[in-house]
C-alpha cells in the first residue's frame, strides 16, 4: 500500500467538511471588508522568496521544497502566501494605478520541517492583502476581520500586538540589541548566534527557554520609535480598546518573516487540541515589500490563518436537511429517476438510489443523505404518472403528478 508521504495529509469526510467551511466563513466576512479574489501558482522563482521573506529567515535558510526544474530553473513550492500575491500585484502593473487593491486568498504552503500536530509540511492558509492605504486605521480594521472570522468559526483567541518600527528607528535599536547580545552570546543557541550576524531582530523569536529567559532584560524596540511609529501605535492601541477587542502588548513579537515593519500581530489560542504550537493567525504591515519587488512604493498590510491549526477549535453549525432523496420500489421504476433527479439538480441537491428498495429501506437512506424531501415512485406510482413526497422537516406527504413535482420546489 502506497501511503502519503511524511508531513502530507489526506482530506477527507468530516474534515473535508470543517475545511469547507472555514473558507466559506472568512470568505463571506473578506467579501464584505471589500476583498476579491485572487490566485497564485504554487510553484515561483526561488528568488522571489529569498528577496521577501530573506535569506536570514528559517523558511529559505532550512524548510524550502527548493529544486531546479528541468528548464533549468531554480525554483520553490511556495512557503507562504504574501511573497506570491505582492508579486502577482507588481506584474499585472496594480502598483501603478491610483485606487487601492484588497485580495484573499487560499491554498496550499509547503515547509520541509518537522511534522507535529498543527504543523505540516503540506499546510493550508487563508490570507487576506491589503495595497495602497498607510494610515493605521487599516491596521486596526485587518485585525477586527479577523476577529470577526474566529468569533463567526466559534474559536476563542487572545491578540498579541508590537510595533516594528520603521526604517528611521529600526537601525539604531538594531546597534543597541546587538551591543546587548554580545553581552550574553555565549549562553545562546546556535541558532541565535548565528542571527546576531544575519539579522538579530529574529534572535527575539527564539522559541528557546534558556534564550528568552536571557532576553528578558534585553532593549525593547517599542521604547525606541520614532515619532511617526510611536504615534500609530497609540492609535492602534486606543481603536482596539473602544471597539473592546482585548490585546496583550508583546515586545518580543517580531514574526517569523523579514519583510514585516511596523505593526505585527499574531492570534494564539491556547488550546492543548492544536499542538505545540500556539499561534492560529498572524501578520502585519509590510510596507516596503512591493518596492523590494520592483514595484513602486506602496503601503501594504495582511495576514494568514493556519487552517490545519484552527481545524480542532471550530464549533460545526448544526447540520440541516437539504435537498431531495429519489428512490423506487419497483424495478420498473428505476429508470424514471434519472429524468426527474437531472431537472432538479438544476435547482438544487439531489441523492438517488439506483436500486429498487422497500419503504423503510428507503426511509434510513433519505436520514444518512440528509435529504429534506423523501421522493419515492412505486408501482402505483409509476402507472398513474405520479410520485410520493415526504417534507420530513414538516413531516407533510403528498402524492403529486410528476410533471407537477419537476416544477415544485
Amino acid at each position: 500500500m502506497i501511503n502519503p508521504l511524511r508531513g502530507m495529509k489526506d482530506l477527507t469526510f468530516d474534515e473535508s467538511q470543517r475545511f469547507n467551511h472555514i473558507i466559506e466563513v472568512a470568505t463571506t466576512i473578506a467579501k464584505r471588508y471589500g476583498y476579491s479574489y485572487i490566485e497564485t501558482p504554487i510553484l515561483e522563482e526561488t528568488a522571489l522568496f529569498k528577496r521577501s521573506v530573506g535569506d536570514s529567515s528559517d523558511i529559505v535558510s532550512k524548510e524550502m521544497y527548493q529544486f531546479e526544474d528541468k528548464g533549468g530553473n531554480d525554483v520553490c513550492m511556495r512557503p507562504e502566501g504574501t511573497a506570491g500575491v505582492v508579486r502577482a500585484f507588481v506584474s499585472a502593473k496594480l502598483d501603478r494605478q491610483p485606487i487601492k487593491q484588497k485580495f484573499y486568498y487560499y491554498g496550499p504552503m509547503f515547509r520541509y520541517e518537522r511534522p507535529q500536530k498543527g504543523r505540516l509540511r503540506e499546510f493550508h492558509q487563508f490570507g487576506c492583502e491589503s495595497f495602497g492605504e498607510a494610515l493605521v486605521y487599516e491596521d486596526f480594521t485587518i485585525i477586527t476581520m479577523i476577529s470577526q472570522i474566529f468569533e463567526a468559526l466559534g474559536i476563542g483567541f487572545d491578540l498579541q500586538i508590537n510595533s516594528l518600527g520603521c526604517t528611521t528607528c529600526m537601525p539604531p535599536y538594531k546597534q543597541n540589541l546587538v551591543t546587548f547580545l554580545s553581552t550574553i552570546k555565549e549562553s545562546l543557541c546556535d541558532d541565535c548566534n548565528r542571527r546576531i550576524d544575519t539579522n538579530p531582530i529574529r534572535v527575539l523569536d527564539c522559541k528557546n527557554k534558556t534564550c528568552q529567559s536571557l532576553l528578558a532584560d534585553s532593549p525593547k524596540l517599542i521604547d525606541n520609535l520614532c515619532q511617526s511609529c510611536d504615534s500609530d501605535f497609540k492609535k492602534l492601541t486606543k481603536l482596539l480598546d473602544n471597539a473592546h477587542i482585548t490585546y496583550t502588548v508583546d515586545t518580543n513579537l517580531v514574526r517569523g518573516l523579514d519583510y514585516y515593519n511596523k505593526t505585527a500581530f499574531e492570534f494564539v489560542s491556547n488550546d492543548i487540541d492544536i499542538g505545540s504550537q500556539s499561534a492560529i493567525a498572524g501578520g502585519g504591515r509590510y510596507d516596503k515589500l512591493v518596492e523590494y519587488l520592483d514595484g513602486k512604493p506602496t503601503p501594504a498590510i495582511g495576514f494568514a490563518i493556519g487552517i490545519e491549526r484552527i481545524m480542532p477549535l471550530v464549533k460545526m453549525p448544526e447540520q440541516i436537511r437539504e435537498g431531495i432523496y429519489l428512490g423506487a420500489m419497483s424495478e420498473d421504476a428505476v429508470e424514471r429517476l434519472f429524468d426527474l433527479a437531472t431537472e432538479k439538480r438544476k435547482e438544487t441537491k439531489v441523492t438517488v438510489e439506483y436500486n429498487s428498495k422497500g419503504f423503510k429501506s428507503h426511509m434510513k437512506g433519505v436520514d444518512k443523505a440528509k435529504a429534506r424531501y423523501a421522493v419515492l415512485i412505486g408501482e402505483n406510482e409509476l402507472a398513474n404518472d405520479t410520485v410520493w413526497m415526504k417534507d420530513l422537516e414538516s413531516k407533510e406527504e403528498t402524492t403529486l403528478p410528476m410533471h407537477v413535482f419537476k416544477a415544485s420546489l
